[in-house]
C-alpha cells in the first residue's frame, strides 16, 4: 500500500503477504474521517485474501485460507500503518473467485464489507459443502459470512442484535443472496446503501440495498429465474411461488434490481459524486465503473432517490444490445476500473488496472473554467 500526495508516490505504507490467484489479493480499503478528522486520529481498514500454499479440504478452516479485515492506526510521523487488529475473518473456499472485498464506512463509521459466494468463475456452479442459506439454498447450511454485505463496528462487532438473526455471523449480514460485488456506495443525502453486482454471463445489477435485502442469488439474477446450471430462464415473477427464496423467518426481503445489463459488462465500483466540482448536473449522482472497455456509467436519481431516472429505451431498467448505452455513458477506455473516489479537491478520481500486466493508473477527472472535461 502506497500513499500518494500531490500526484507523487511518497512511500510504502505497508506491505502484506496476500494470495493473488484470480480474484484474490489486497482488495479493499476504507479510511475514517473523510478528510474531517485529524490525521493522527485516522483508522485504516484493509481487506485481503491469504491462502497458504497447501492442499485444502472441503471443511478446512484451520489451514488459514481466508479473507481477512484488519484495522490499523495511521502513524502520521512515519507515514506507516501500525497496531494491526484482526476484526473479521471470512471464508475464502472453494475459491479463488468472488471474494468481493469492497469496504465502505457510513457517517457513524460502521463498516460495510462485500463478499461473494466464493464459487469458481470458471464453473459457476455449486461445489459440495458450500451451499448456505445466504445463497438462497433453503435447506442449506447456516450462513458462514459468504454471499452478502456485512455490517460491523470498527471493532468488528455486530450492530445491535443483527437484522436477520442474533447468531454469529448471521448477525453481521446487512444483505444476502449476492453472487459477487465490487461496488458499494452510500447516498450522502439519504444514507441509503446501493451496490453493483456481477452476473455469470448476464444480469449485472445496480441495487438499492435496504436493511435485510435479498438479492436473489442463486435462484434469481438480474430479472431472470435461473435453472439448475445457473443459465437464464424466464423472467422472475415475485408474486409466483414456484421458486422458494430464503427469508430468515420474514426478516429478509427480495427486491428487484434498479438497473440490469442483459449482457455482463463486469460492473465494479459505485460512487456517489458528493461534489459540484464537475457541475451541478452531476452532483450526488451515481457513477459505476466496469471491466468491459473501461466504461464509466452515469445515472441520475429519481426525486425520492429510491430509484434511477431512466428514459427512452432504458425506461424498462434493462440495457439490451439494441439499446443506446450512450445516454448513460460518462467515459470509456479506462482499462479495468477498480475504484472511484471523490478526492479532497472535490474532483473524481479513478483507479485503473490492466489484467495480466503491472500497468495501471490513477486518473483525475477535473473541469476547466468552461466546464469542458480535462
Amino acid at each position: 500500500m502506497y500513499r500518494i500526495v500531490n500526484g507523487n508516490i511518497t512511500n510504502l505504507v505497508i506491505q502484506l503477504n496476500v494470495s493473488q490467484k484470480d480474484e484474490r489479493g489486497l482488495l479493499g480499503i476504507a479510511v475514517t474521517g473523510n478528510g474531517e478528522s485529524k490525521q493522527d486520529d485516522r483508522l485504516v481498514f484493509l481487506y485481503y485474501t491469504y491462502c497458504p500454499k497447501i492442499k485444502a479440504d472441503v471443511n478446512n478452516t484451520s489451514q488459514g485460507c481466508g479473507n481477512y479485515v484488519y484495522r490499523y492506526k495511521f502513524d502520521t510521523e512515519n507515514s506507516k500503518l501500525i497496531e494491526p487488529k484482526l476484526i473479521l475473518t471470512l471464508p475464502a473456499l472453494p475459491g479463488p473467485s468472488h471474494n468481493g472485498g469492497v469496504l465502505e464506512l457510513d457517517k457513524d463509521e460502521n463498516l460495510y464489507v462485500t463478499i461473494g459466494d466464493l464459487q469458481s468463475t470458471r464453473f459457476n456452479k455449486n461445489q459440495t459443502g458450500y451451499d448456505t442459506t445466504a445463497q438462497n439454498i433453503v435447506n442449506g447450511t447456516p450462513p458462514d459470512g459468504r454471499a452478502g454485505i456485512l455490517r460491523l463496528t470498527p471493532d468488528g462487532k455486530p450492530i445491535g442484535n443483527g437484522l436477520l438473526g442474533d447468531k454469529y455471523p448471521l448477525n453481521l449480514y446487512y444483505a444476502y443472496g449476492v453472487k459477487n460485488s465490487f461496488g458499494i456506495g452510500i447516498d450522502p443525502t439519504t444514507g441509503t446503501v446501493w451496490d453493483t453486482e456481477n452476473g455469470p454471463q448476464f444480469g449485472d445489477e445496480i441495487n438499492l440495498v435496504e436493511p435485510g435485502f435479498n438479492s436473489g442469488w442463486e435462484k434469481v439474477q438480474g430479472i431472470w429465474k435461473l435453472n439448475q446450471t445457473k443459465s437464464k430462464n424466464e423472467i422472475y415473477d415475485e408474486s409466483s411461488d414456484d421458486i422458494k427464496l430464503e427469508d430468515f423467518n420474514g426478516k429478509g426481503k427480495y427486491s428487484s434490481p434498479e438497473f440490469v445489463w442483459d449482457k455482463t459488462v463486469g460492473t465494479t465500483a459505485l460512487l456517489f459524486l458528493a461534489s459540484d466540482k464537475l457541475g451541478s448536473e452531476y452532483e450526488n449522482d451515481i457513477f459505476v465503473g466496469s471491466v468491459k472497455n473501461g466504461v464509466i456509467y452515469h445515472f441520475d436519481l429519481s426525486n425520492d432517490r429510491k430509484s434511477l431516472s431512466l428514459t427512452g429505451d432504458l425506461s424498462d431498467s434493462v440495457l439490451n444490445r439494441k439499446d443506446n448505452a450512450g445516454q448513460i455513458t460518462f467515459g470509456e477506455n479506462f482499462g479495468i476500473v477498480t475504484d472511484m473516489e471523490v478526492g479532497p479537491d472535490g474532483y473524481l478520481y479513478i483507479v485503473s488496472g490492466n489484467r495480466g500486466t503491472d500497468a495501471g493508473a490513477i486518473y483525475r477527472i477535473a473541469a476547466n473554467l468552461d466546464d469542458s472535461p480535462e
